[in-house]
């Protein structure tokens, strides 16, 4: 079995994370929410904000544990049990496939909206060539554009701070209904603070990037809770920031924003960077996440859990290049079929699904000795996470996931109880 090599340093780790949270959500995500939550947004922020430090924190002490590729896939089957660690993969796959098309969507819209579907697979399918170049290739890719992306939303919140005009007051006319981002069948008021937390999650949930790809960076046990702490302390300062300008600034507007970032400012050459930020942001955190599916495929094609051929390796480059082809194939498809609102609930459904599965393997892990790892760099380390967050993690996870809108909730349910169903099939 070829192994992948270990070439990413601290910095890299944390440039993957925040091109994965700096991404597609930073621009979206307000404005269903936003139709949620209402006045109530702030509160919704906080405990998306929580749920996904809880989960940091879980996966950051895995992945100290069980430094390999796959994330929570390969702690489940440490941990739990192989069945339980196929759940994991299974939904960390479906659901950040569903997330790779919602945002190629949200890209491709800021560029070309009568076009957007048929630009986002053809942005899918690039972005999978940048990554089978190699891991280095995507820390690059990912490294300038997250640098340009911070860079121009924090001229936008300068020019909110300063109290300059947003769009609806230079009357340019990007302020208009966007029905393409309503999703209906959730709660709404007060009671739209859980739906909408489960919708702003959404944009957090990147940290896992840096996990999943655990084979490829040096020195595991230090480098990835540090670059999972770090890249979410700065995206959760970056999010409040952003809340707190969409909803002083456009006010009810906010709601019927088709681009709400680049809409804090007036017109001119601001307005137009914005909305160029946003595609870029997109084009950021998809390479990341087009990275993480591929070394998930890539993990349990190792354990048979998937085809094998999703498992071979690139000698050129040491890129999974199969699970690359095949993950960004099924990702282009489901921007041709589905629309992006319900493309982000079902893959919230998914990942939290997923980060439940990570806090259980926590929950047995703690307070005993390291399960056995095919990796050779695996060593023994200090369980420093307490108990009572992987308890809090996986009853949040859960809230979150019965109050998201229930057509993503029935068909994440569906499709996971049909994956079991092949795997037991497939085992016997």
């Amino acid at each position: 079995m070829t192994a992948l090599q270990r070439r990413v340093g601290i910095p890299g780790a944390i440039m993957i994370g925040l091109g994965s949270m700096v991404g597609a959500g930073l621009f979206f995500v307000w404005v269903p929410a936003s139709q949620l939550a209402g006045p109530w947004l702030w509160a919704a922020l906080l405990l998306a904000a929580t749920v996904a430090t809880l989960n940091a924190m879980s996966t950051a002490q895995l992945a100290m544990r069980h430094p390999v590729s796959g994330g929570a896939y390969a702690y489940g089957r440490a941990e739990v049990s192989p069945a339980v660690g196929f759940a994991a993969g299974w939904m960390f796959l479906t659901g950040k496939t569903a997330s790779a098309g919602a945002i190629a969507l949200i890209a491709a819209r800021h560029v070309w909206p009568e076009g957007a579907p048929w630009l986002a697979a053809a942005l899918i399918v690039g972005l999978a060539l940048v990554n089978m170049a190699g891991i280095r290739s995507t820390v690059r890719v990912t490294s300038a554009i997250v640098s340009v992306v911070l860079l121009l939303v924090t001229a936008a919140l300068v020019w909110s701070a300063l109290g300059l005009p947003t769009a609806s007051d230079a009357g340019i006319g990007t302020l208009a209904p966007v029905e393409a981002n309503r999703v209906d069948g959730a709660l709404s008021g007060p009671l739209g603070i859980l739906p909408a937390a489960g919708l702003l999650f959404f944009a957090f949930a990147g940290y896992a990037r840096m996990a999943t790809l655990g084979e490829e960076v040096r020195d595991p046990v230090r480098t990835l809770p540090r670059a999972i702490g770090t890249g979410l302390a700065i995206v959760l300062v970056l999010y409040g920031l952003v809340a707190w300008a969409t909803t002083a600034r456009l006010g009810d507007a906010l709601a019927s924003s088709a681009t709400p970032v680049a809409d804090l400012v007036g017109a001119g050459w601001l307005h137009v960077a914005l909305l160029a930020a946003a595609a870029l942001a997109s084009v950021g955190s998809l390479t990341g996440i087009l990275a993480g599916l591929s070394r998930t495929g890539l993990a349990m094609a190792r354990n048979r859990d998937l085809p094998g051929p999703l498992s071979t390796i690139w000698a050129v480059t040491k890129a999974p290049a199969v699970a690359e082809a095949t993950t960004a194939a099924v990702a282009a498809a489901a921007v041709l079929l589905l629309p992006v609102g319900q493309l982000v609930a079902f893959s919230s459904t998914c990942v939290l699904t997923y980060y439940a599965v990570a806090h259980l393997s926590a929950m047995r892990g703690a307070g005993r000795p390291a399960a056995a790892s095919a990796d050779p760099d695996a060593r023994p380390v200090p369980w420093w996470l307490p108990r009572w967050v992987p308890v809090v993690g996986i009853a949040l996870c859960a809230v979150l996931v019965l109050t998201l809108p229930w057509q993503g909730v029935v068909a994440a349910a569906a499709w996971l109880g049909l994956g079991l169903a092949v795997r037991a099939v497939a085992r016997r």
